[in-house]
């Protein structure tokens, strides 16, 4: 059974740096299509960027040229590398696994906080 363990969160500046890890406690298949998603209070989970089974990836409009999704499957990992953040990028973010329509599995998020 897979489980999605999320660190890497924190508090950072307007304009730094984190990077998130997520990592599955059993195998995350080739296949598996691995993504973030974030929680801001008040607001609706939304797709952050996405990785299929080869090197295809998918941003959401508000972070694409900023965030990097990719994923290391020797080592069962996924990471979500994002750079110039702002105060918008405030949300709880999730790991997310899908192997198929009956497949699914969500990490219990960690906390990015943007502020000065």
């Amino acid at each position: 059974q897979v489980q999605l363990v999320e660190s890497g969160g924190g508090l950072v500046q307007p304009g730094g740096s984190l990077r998130l890890s997520c990592a599955a406690s059993g195998s995350i298949y080739t296949s598996y299509i691995m993504g973030w998603y974030r929680q801001a209070p008040g607001k609706q989970r939304e797709l952050v960027a996405d990785i299929t089974s080869g090197t295809s990836t998918n941003y959401a409009d508000s972070v694409e040229g900023r965030f990097t999704i990719s994923r290391d499957n020797a080592k069962n990992t996924v990471y979500l590398q994002m750079n110039s953040l702002k105060p918008d990028d405030t949300a709880v973010y999730y790991c997310h696994a899908e192997g198929g329509p009956r497949e699914n599995y969500w990490g219990r998020g960690t906390q990015v906080t943007v502020s000065s």
